[in-house]
């Protein structure tokens, strides 16, 4: 009789937790391709990737606020008996539970909720077999637009959080300008979503797209497509070009290299076999960022410059045009396909190293795969 996994993934809603979660069912499923795999998220995020990833059998949501507790009857419609239960280690992080009052209980009331025949751990602890670094695919089910032959970058220009942590209107003028004088008539494909349907939105204006396309030869705004169009447009581009953000995650995972301005909280953590990428890293001397991880571990922004207002330093003007050379070059090697995933790797983690002045156990990586990648 063949085995049962559930991996109860809930935490915040924005997308890349998603694709964390799918990675793991990912692991569990090729480790035993008979073993029947469900996956638990939190219902504000696109739990749809889950239906378009093969290697998932069973998809649930919860609807809960990580800030306020939920219900006692809040599992109540998923089944109770599996053979392995696996949480996101999040949820038993004392930090994460204080920060978060609903994820703290919502994982209490898991643990009374699951019977476990065999154990009720945590995603990766390493009870049951699994097979970490495989190649996560999302097909989605939608008809990839032709591009008539001409070369598209997808351009996301802030993610979900404040506007202050992503560039400026002028600085994505000046890159995209930029990357047309270099690529020529390269065409840019502008996403974002405005529509505020208790799901994550882009952290940027409308009247901004607007802008931006006026501003912009050979812009055009795909704004508030579904998702399975989105992640369809995304495939029919070269690469996606954008600030940290879980959406390049969703890249990855349908195949799309990811160009990324690095900076803010997080340095990418997630990496996809045999999907390029190259995160352009900034001097974090000069520009302070990563902060919960190289600093004293406050998840408090470094202290703002004026640009345009008060502006992330990783995000400003003088960052970006000091790094846009390198952007640019990187865009090549991802628009020609002359990098493959194992020289961005080794690239990455060698610039990484540096950076973090060698401190790799302050490193991480969703299913470790960086551990590889070390130098020396």
């Amino acid at each position: 009789m063949s085995e049962s996994v559930l991996v109860d993934f809930v935490y915040c809603h924005p997308v890349g937790h998603a694709i964390e979660a799918l990675q793991y069912c990912l692991g569990y499923k090729r480790a035993d391709p008979r073993r029947r795999v469900g996956v638990v998220l939190n219902a504000n995020t696109p739990a749809e990737l889950a239906h378009w990833c093969a290697d998932v059998d069973e998809v649930y949501t919860v609807d809960i606020d990580v800030f306020e507790p939920p219900e006692a009857d809040v599992l109540a419609h998923i089944p109770r008996d599996w053979d392995w239960v696996f949480d996101d280690a999040r949820g038993h992080q004392e930090w994460q539970c204080e920060f978060f009052p609903g994820l703290g209980r919502y994982y209490r009331l898991a643990g009374e909720r699951f019977r476990a025949r065999k154990r009720h751990g945590v995603v990766g602890d390493g009870s049951a077999e699994y097979r970490p670094g495989e190649r996560l695919r999302i097909e989605p089910p939608a008809t990839v637009p032709e591009s008539g032959g001409v070369p598209q970058i997808a351009v996301l220009p802030a993610g979900s959080a404040e506007r202050s942590l992503y560039p400026t209107l002028d600085s994505w003028v000046r890159i995209l300008r930029a990357v047309r004088a270099r690529f020529g008539e390269v065409r840019l494909r502008v996403l974002g979503k405005l529509a505020a349907d208790g799901r994550t939105s882009t952290g940027f204006a409308a009247e901004e797209f607007t802008a931006l396309a006026e501003r912009v030869d050979g812009v055009r705004l795909d704004l508030d497509l579904p998702l399975a169009e989105q992640l369809a447009l995304l495939r029919s581009c070269s690469m996606l070009l954008s600030p940290h953000t879980g959406f390049g995650f969703t890249a990855l995972a349908v195949g799309t290299p990811w160009l990324v301005l690095a900076g803010n909280h997080w340095p990418e953590y997630y990496f996809n076999p045999g999907v390029p990428f190259y995160s352009v890293l900034p001097d974090i001397q000069r520009f302070p960022c990563y902060r919960p991880i190289l600093g004293d571990g406050s998840l408090d922004d470094p202290e703002p410059v004026d640009d345009q207002g008060p502006r992330s330093p990783s995000m400003c003007a003088d960052r970006i045009e000091g790094d846009l050379e390198e952007l640019l070059d990187a865009a090549g090697l991802l628009l020609a396909g002359e990098l493959d995933f194992e020289a961005a790797m080794t690239g990455h983690f060698r610039r990484l190293s540096a950076l973090y002045e060698g401190r790799h156990e302050r490193m991480y990586s969703v299913d470790g795969i960086h551990l590889n990648y070390l130098p020396g």
